[in-house]
Protein backbone atom coordinates (compact mmCIF):
# COMPACT_ATOMS: atom_id res chain seq x y z
CA UNK A 1 0.00 0.00 0.00
CA UNK A 2 3.32 2.42 0.69
CA UNK A 3 4.59 1.98 -2.36
CA UNK A 4 1.46 2.86 -3.99
CA UNK A 5 1.00 5.77 -2.37
CA UNK A 6 4.98 6.64 -3.29
CA UNK A 7 3.68 5.94 -7.18
CA UNK A 8 0.97 8.05 -7.29
CA UNK A 9 2.88 11.09 -5.53
CA UNK A 10 5.93 10.55 -8.22
CA UNK A 11 3.54 10.17 -10.93
CA UNK A 12 2.05 13.07 -10.43
CA UNK A 13 4.54 15.09 -9.97
CA UNK A 14 6.08 13.70 -13.29
CA UNK A 15 3.17 15.19 -14.41
CA UNK A 16 3.44 18.14 -13.09
CA UNK A 17 7.26 18.53 -14.83
CA UNK A 18 6.12 17.45 -17.69
CA UNK A 19 3.04 20.21 -18.11
CA UNK A 20 6.06 22.60 -17.27
CA UNK A 21 8.27 21.75 -19.72
CA UNK A 22 6.58 23.24 -22.63
CA UNK A 23 6.15 26.58 -20.77
CA UNK A 24 8.86 29.45 -21.23
CA UNK A 25 9.92 32.16 -18.91
CA UNK A 26 10.90 35.71 -21.02
CA UNK A 27 14.01 37.76 -20.21
CA UNK A 28 11.16 40.26 -18.62
CA UNK A 29 9.62 37.52 -16.29
CA UNK A 30 6.53 36.88 -18.92
CA UNK A 31 5.15 33.44 -19.35
CA UNK A 32 5.39 31.66 -23.18
CA UNK A 33 3.14 28.83 -24.04
CA UNK A 34 2.42 26.80 -27.08
CA UNK A 35 -0.76 27.46 -27.92
CA UNK A 36 -0.69 25.04 -31.07
CA UNK A 37 1.99 23.81 -33.19
CA UNK A 38 2.35 27.07 -35.27
CA UNK A 39 1.23 29.17 -32.45
CA UNK A 40 2.46 30.84 -29.47
CA UNK A 41 0.94 32.54 -26.52
CA UNK A 42 2.48 35.53 -24.48
CA UNK A 43 1.22 35.74 -20.75
CA UNK A 44 2.94 38.89 -18.95
CA UNK A 45 3.12 38.61 -15.24
CA UNK A 46 0.55 41.61 -14.58
CA UNK A 47 -0.90 43.35 -17.27
CA UNK A 48 1.65 43.83 -19.42
CA UNK A 49 2.03 46.80 -22.43
CA UNK A 50 2.82 46.10 -25.71
CA UNK A 51 6.80 45.84 -25.06
CA UNK A 52 6.20 42.94 -22.62
CA UNK A 53 4.62 40.90 -25.13
CA UNK A 54 6.55 41.62 -28.15
CA UNK A 55 9.83 41.13 -26.15
CA UNK A 56 8.53 37.69 -24.89
CA UNK A 57 7.46 36.51 -28.34
CA UNK A 58 10.90 38.19 -30.04
CA UNK A 59 12.75 36.14 -26.94
CA UNK A 60 10.95 32.98 -27.13
CA UNK A 61 11.17 32.91 -31.21
CA UNK A 62 15.27 33.13 -30.81
CA UNK A 63 16.29 31.84 -27.60
CA UNK A 64 13.27 28.68 -27.94
CA UNK A 65 12.27 28.35 -31.36
CA UNK A 66 15.65 29.51 -32.77
CA UNK A 67 14.28 31.12 -35.41
CA UNK A 68 16.55 34.02 -37.43
CA UNK A 69 16.46 37.20 -35.80
CA UNK A 70 15.13 38.33 -39.76
CA UNK A 71 11.85 36.65 -39.27
CA UNK A 72 9.09 38.24 -38.64
CA UNK A 73 6.53 37.75 -35.75
CA UNK A 74 2.65 37.94 -36.33
CA UNK A 75 0.27 38.57 -33.87
CA UNK A 76 -2.47 35.65 -34.14
CA UNK A 77 -4.98 36.83 -32.25
CA UNK A 78 -5.42 40.46 -29.95
CA UNK A 79 -5.33 40.68 -26.56
CA UNK A 80 -7.90 38.58 -25.15
CA UNK A 81 -8.10 35.25 -22.03
CA UNK A 82 -5.11 33.24 -22.19
CA UNK A 83 -6.28 29.70 -23.61
CA UNK A 84 -3.64 28.21 -21.77
CA UNK A 85 -3.48 29.64 -18.17
CA UNK A 86 -6.32 31.49 -16.39
CA UNK A 87 -5.04 34.25 -17.05
CA UNK A 88 -6.90 37.22 -18.18
CA UNK A 89 -4.60 38.71 -20.83
CA UNK A 90 -2.53 37.24 -23.23
CA UNK A 91 -2.05 37.61 -27.00
CA UNK A 92 -1.08 34.95 -29.56
CA UNK A 93 1.38 34.96 -31.68
CA UNK A 94 2.91 33.01 -34.97
CA UNK A 95 5.28 33.12 -37.26
CA UNK A 96 3.13 32.06 -40.36
CA UNK A 97 1.68 34.87 -42.05
CA UNK A 98 -1.23 32.89 -43.65
CA UNK A 99 -2.42 32.13 -40.11
CA UNK A 100 -3.33 35.75 -39.63
CA UNK A 101 -4.23 36.74 -43.30
CA UNK A 102 -1.34 39.04 -43.40
CA UNK A 103 0.88 39.20 -45.93
CA UNK A 104 4.45 39.03 -45.75
CA UNK A 105 5.13 42.40 -46.19
CA UNK A 106 2.70 43.35 -43.90
CA UNK A 107 3.87 46.93 -41.79
CA UNK A 108 5.03 47.17 -38.09
CA UNK A 109 1.85 49.27 -36.45
CA UNK A 110 2.85 50.86 -33.06
CA UNK A 111 4.02 48.35 -30.09
CA UNK A 112 0.99 49.54 -27.90
CA UNK A 113 -1.73 48.27 -30.88
CA UNK A 114 -1.32 44.46 -30.76
CA UNK A 115 -4.20 44.20 -33.51
CA UNK A 116 -4.18 40.59 -35.17
CA UNK A 117 -1.81 40.67 -38.52
CA UNK A 118 0.60 43.10 -36.98
CA UNK A 119 4.09 42.24 -37.54
CA UNK A 120 7.77 42.63 -36.47
CA UNK A 121 10.91 41.75 -36.79
CA UNK A 122 12.59 38.77 -33.77
CA UNK A 123 14.99 40.68 -33.67
CA UNK A 124 13.43 44.29 -33.06
CA UNK A 125 11.41 42.49 -30.52
CA UNK A 126 13.75 41.06 -28.76
CA UNK A 127 15.38 44.86 -28.46
CA UNK A 128 12.63 45.88 -26.58
CA UNK A 129 13.42 43.67 -23.83
CA UNK A 130 16.35 45.90 -23.27
CA UNK A 131 14.12 49.25 -23.56
CA UNK A 132 13.73 50.89 -19.83
CA UNK A 133 9.77 51.42 -19.14
CA UNK A 134 8.16 54.65 -19.30
CA UNK A 135 8.64 56.51 -16.14
CA UNK A 136 11.88 55.44 -14.79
Amino acid sequence: MKNLSLATIAACLLGLTVSDASAFTSRDGSRVNPVSDAVFEVIPKTGGSGRNYWCAAGDYAQRALKTSWEARLYIARSRGASETTNRRSAVQFTLQPVLTGSSEQASTAGVNNLMRGDTMRVRDAFNLCHQLPVGF
